[in-house]
């Protein structure tokens, strides 16, 4: 255990907290057993350690970080370990990365059932299935999830300058004003085109000329580890798989002809509509329906898209498509708090209320122009006119 509370402490001393992400204000810190998921490169392990050092710097004999991934575990298990640390007064448990212990959700259960004095915090993959797990921690453990940095997060590692988020009401019904405050004190396309391709993955400002390798090694990471720990994917298929990704990143947005595909790269149907699930699951993609209640493992998606832009750039490389990048910057920024839609009549439909219509500066109104409640989201354009909103600014939701 000594070991690992020195690791600790190297990694604390390590952490910055000049820049402290809105997510550590939405978690109810007090809950007993609380579970951050998302994908890797995210922040989590940062969220964490931020949080130790700004709330339990005072009671740091009673608190203990550690990462599952640690070889200290390959020969101790987790349950010892918490016994010990329980032994010695410890309260505040940080659990990073247990995904990889095999039987994590019983374990936690029984952890959150026999020390009841322990307050514990874990993270995980996208695929921590918390509400099918065996063991049944729905009923224990609050979980929430992170998502890159938004545009709006960016701006201010970017500038210093802290601009409120917006809701989806106020950006409809008062877009022209909320463009002017933003515009006094920034010009957005400053910034915008740098951040669809290296502005999402917090990691992006420690070594900016090596983003693109680490972005790599973070899809090779998922697709390497973490799928064919967690889903069962053998590693002879996982070059098919990144096969898959590279058709998205450069499709316009992709929807996909599931027959034709299975016959391009060699995989039978029912393989294939699973691979797409495994996608967005893992947090690589995200696939659009129809109808978002009762969705199957085996349902094709109307669209898929890859779940950020700088996934776009790095996979798709010259062959990017404009239309796909503005695409999927929307559909990653609004979902993260609206339910999202496909819809044949535009590209999108959120909240089974509202419709949108992605394009250029010269988008005009008459795709849109028969329905209700439907809007022009532009690219290109620092102010919006009525129903036409500048695309950038639903980088401020969240």
């Amino acid at each position: 255990m000594e070991s690992l509370v020195n690791k600790f402490y190297n990694k604390l001393g390590a952490t910055s907290t000049d820049f402290v992400r809105d997510t550590m204000h939405k978690v109810n810190w007090s809950a007993r057993l609380i579970g951050i998921k998302g994908a890797r490169g995210t922040g989590k392990t940062t969220l964490l350690l931020q949080y130790i050092k700004l709330h339990l710097a005072d009671q740091l004999e009673q608190t203990l970080y550690v990462s599952l991934d640690a070889l200290w575990f390959n020969t101790n298990s987790l349950t010892d370990l918490v016994d010990e640390f329980s032994k010695k007064g410890g309260k505040y448990l940080f659990i990073d990365e247990v995904h990889k212990l095999p039987g994590w959700a019983q374990v936690l259960k029984n952890i959150y059932d026999e020390y009841p004095h322990l307050y514990v915090v874990f993270t995980g993959s996208f695929l921590l299935e918390i509400l099918n797990a065996r063991a049944d921690l729905s009923r224990r453990a609050v979980v929430y999830e992170m998502q890159g940095f938004s545009f709006r997060e960016y701006l201010r590692m970017e500038t210093g300058i802290n601009f409120e988020i917006l809701s989806l009401q106020q950006i409809l019904n008062a877009h022209l004003i909320e463009a002017q405050k933003i515009n006094q004190q920034i010009k957005p396309f400053q910034y915008f085109e740098t951040y669809l391709k290296q502005g999402y993955y917090p990691f992006y400002r420690e070594q900016p000329e090596l983003y693109e390798m680490r972005l790599g090694e973070v899809i090779n990471m998922i697709l390497e580890i973490e799928l064919p720990q967690l889903r069962g994917v053998e590693m002879a298929y996982v070059a098919k798989v990144k096969q898959l990704l590279v058709i998205i990143a450069e499709s316009v947005p992709f929807m996909p002809n599931v027959s034709k595909l299975s016959e391009k790269i060699n995989i039978n149907r029912a393989t294939l509509l699973s691979y797409l699930h495994y996608l967005e699951e893992i947090g690589l993609t995200r696939n659009l329906f129809k109808d978002s209640y009762g969705i199957s493992r085996l349902q094709k998606p109307a669209k898929v898209y890859l779940e950020n832009t700088n996934l776009i750039y790095m996979l798709a490389q010259q062959n990017a498509n404009i239309g796909n990048k503005r695409e999927t910057f929307f559909i990653n920024q609004i979902s993260y708090n609206h339910k999202v839609t496909y819809t044949a009549q535009t590209d999108f439909k959120v909240d089974d209320t509202y419709f949108f219509e992605i394009g250029g500066k010269n988008k005009t109104n008459k795709q849109i122009a028969a329905l209700d409640h439907s809007f022009i989201v532009a690219d290109d354009i620092e102010y919006g006119f009525q129903n036409k909103i500048p695309l950038w600014l639903f980088g401020f939701m969240y």
